[in-house]
């Protein structure tokens, strides 16, 4: 039983830091990446497609995203997904391929975003010490049903403790990691 409350803890906390990272994935930090829009939504043969879905995504001296539709009639519609995105790029259209310089960030912009982040972090962190907090009830449960005893119900918290510990570093070194990059685009 608590083997169970354990694996199935620590599957929600595994997830828990991987929308954290592919959160922190999107954020711009002033150097091109095939993450910032392979998930732009284009409007598309009557539906809406990722931007991956249609098109090479490359990444040119590190400063330029390069999207090369496989259908050069969408074309148009990739640089209006662009615009109409929130991350305030700019595209140019040669009527092949679709380029975005990357711009440098402004010190403003990256404190914002080192604030944005940080609060993602934090939110990230509270879920995990919530899911800490359902196996801990589960545990006090079983406790108080006699399915285990006080002493076991001890050990497994110290576990969840340890276990609980071991994602918020990781959010942390994410956060850290992603810290660095912003400030040194």
């Amino acid at each position: 039983m608590i083997k169970e409350v354990f694996s199935k803890t620590e599957e929600l906390m595994k997830k828990t830091v991987e929308k954290c990272k592919s959160e922190f994935a999107t954020i711009r930090t002033g150097r091109a990446s095939v993450s910032l829009v392979e998930n732009i939504e284009v409007e598309c043969y009557d539906t809406k497609m990722k931007l991956n879905q249609v098109a090479n995504i490359n990444i040119i001296d590190g400063k330029i995203i390069e999207i090369r539709p496989w259908d050069k009639s969408i074309i148009v519609n990739i640089e209006k997904a662009i615009l109409n995105s929130p991350l305030g790029l700019t595209p140019i259209n040669d009527g092949k391929v679709v380029k975005i310089t990357v711009p440098a960030l402004t010190e403003e912009r990256k404190q914002e975003l080192i604030r944005q982040i940080s609060k993602l972090a934090e939110n990230y962190r509270v879920s995990i010490r919530n899911e800490r907090r359902s196996a801990m009830e589960t545990l006090r449960q079983l406790k108080k049903d006699k399915k285990i005893s006080e002493d076991e119900e001890f050990q497994s918290e110290q576990q969840l403790q340890k276990l609980t510990d071991t994602y918020i570093k990781k959010i942390d070194e994410m956060l850290e990691q992603k810290i660095k990059e912003i400030t040194e685009s």
